[in-house]
């Protein structure tokens, strides 16, 4: 079973436009247990309506290290009818200088990983659960 820590959120100003930049920090537990860490990040009022996140997974606890963590970078956005998850390269995403999630895997990689199916699974947590995120594209 999936339990997210909702924190809140942090807002400030886009450099670009002077709308409403909001920052996501989520913590997710597995049956009790620790099991990732996100980040959500979109804008208000931009043209394009995306949700930039890093998904981090592996070792979270007390023996933790971002080296025994492997993260991917996400693009989420929605059509009509569905929700589009698009997974990105490293120099794509907003977080592409920040290891404490783990090392960030390009597309090609991240794809091919044994956890990538974990990654779409929290993915679809995200866009049912996390109000900020549901808001944002209702």
């Amino acid at each position: 079973m999936i339990e997210i820590e909702f924190e809140e959120p942090t807002r400030e100003k886009c450099s670009c436009c002077e709308n409403t930049t909001v920052r996501l920090t989520r913590f997710v537990y597995q049956d009790g247990d620790a099991f990732a860490v996100y980040y959500v990040l979109f804008t208000e009022g931009h043209e394009d309506k995306i949700a930039h996140s890093l998904i981090g997974l592996g070792e979270w606890g007390e023996e933790g290290s971002p080296e025994l963590r492997t993260a991917v970078a996400v693009d989420i956005w929605s059509t009509e009818d569905n929700w589009v998850v698009r997974v990105i390269d490293k120099e794509e995403s907003p977080w592409s200088h920040v290891d404490f999630l783990g090392n960030i895997l390009n597309r090609e990689e991240a794809l091919a990983h044994e956890w990538i199916s974990d990654v779409f699974h929290l993915t679809d947590h995200i866009v049912t659960e996390d109000k900020p995120v549901i808001e944002y594209f209702a």
